[in-house]
């Protein structure tokens, strides 16, 4: 399982390389160039299932994450 996984934010392109919670999803995330308030996309757990370049761990163990 992969904990640490790059955001990237939508507006600025500032990317950021966060380890992902095990325990919980993160739900927000503050951009540290721009401050822009990343919220997950419709049907996405968390944001760094829609930002991220690794899902989160509950994501991963359900067979839907990288090899």
């Amino acid at each position: 399982m992969q904990l640490q996984s790059m955001l990237t934010c939508p507006t600025c392109q500032h990317q950021a390389t966060e380890t992902m919670p095990t325990n919980a999803c993160q739900f927000f995330y503050d951009c540290k160039r721009c401050g822009t308030r990343l919220k997950p996309l419709a049907g996405d757990c968390c944001v760094f299932c829609s930002y991220g370049t690794v899902p989160c761990p509950p994501i991963q163990e359900n067979g839907k994450g990288v090899l």
